[in-house]
């Protein structure tokens, strides 16, 4: 009877240690799913800033920001925070946790999203750049909105006849990036260009049978203190459409002008 009564202990604390090794195995396995799901959750930063304005009086910024989008949860804890502020330049940061990474996510499109950012002091005349990239102005700004710095700094470029007076014109455009133009009319006062943007998918060199269309626009602008400033639109053959929305701007430069293809 003895022994009978110590071999039912022994096997009773075999079966305990097997069982709570069976439910170590599974906490284990748990865990590292847990763990698997969190590094799907990468820490990134917005894919575009386009564009930047004030908001409380001057002591909040307001940045728009491209991200991922296309399923459920691509994106979370957007976040808009200031770094520091020197030599008059106010530095901020946006980023967010999205899972496009992993190709599985379904988060192959974008939407646009806005992130404020606490100042504590209104803005004034300094200057924003946020992500250590992109640099916005209150100088030569229509209020609340700053104005984009483009590739000649942050000063505006006199209003000229003359290609990189026609680069800060676009870049004050509401156009997409890598937007090209094609002059088609110049004088001290008025611009007329012709802006193209390539649309579709990326394409390779010539004849890998990628397609891609373009959309055209006229964009008529006129010349202010800040540089040129866009004031119309129109895709009309002439003077006729164009005159009905500015009648100030010379014949000289709409006479000649072709009916817009707009791809």
């Amino acid at each position: 009877m003895r022994r009978q009564s110590i071999r039912r202990v022994v096997s009773g604390a075999v079966l305990a240690v097997l069982v709570g090794c069976g439910s170590q195995t599974a906490g284990t396995a748990e865990e590292t799913a847990d763990a698997a799901t969190a590094a799907a959750w990468t820490l990134a930063a917005p894919i575009r800033v386009d564009g930047v304005r004030t908001a409380d009086g001057g002591r909040s910024l307001v940045v728009g920001a491209e991200v991922p989008d296309g399923a459920p949860d691509c994106v979370r804890g957007l976040r808009g925070e200031l770094e520091t502020v020197e030599h008059g330049t106010v530095y901020v940061r946006v980023t967010y946790e999205t899972r496009s990474l992993d190709r599985e996510s379904g988060c192959t499109g974008t939407r646009r999203v806005e992130a404020t950012v606490k100042l504590g002091e209104p803005l004034g005349s300094r200057r924003v750049m946020v992500n250590s990239f992109n640099v916005y102005t209150p100088a030569g700004a229509t209020p609340p909105a700053l104005r984009k710095c483009g590739e000649n700094g942050c000063d505006p470029t006199p209003p000229r006849c003359a290609s990189s007076s026609y680069r800060q014109a676009v870049d004050d455009t509401d156009v997409p990036e890598h937007t090209s133009w094609e002059e088609r009319g110049c004088d001290d006062t008025w611009l007329v260009l012709d802006l193209s943007t390539r649309m579709g998918p990326v394409c390779g060199d010539t004849g890998d049978g990628c397609v891609s269309s373009g959309v055209s626009q006229r964009w008529f602008y006129r010349a202010e203190a800040s540089g040129w400033q866009p004031v119309a639109m129109n895709g009309d053959a002439g003077c006729a459409g164009i005159h009905d929305i500015l009648p100030k701007l010379p014949a000289r430069l709409c006479t000649s002008l072709p009916r817009l293809d707009r791809g």
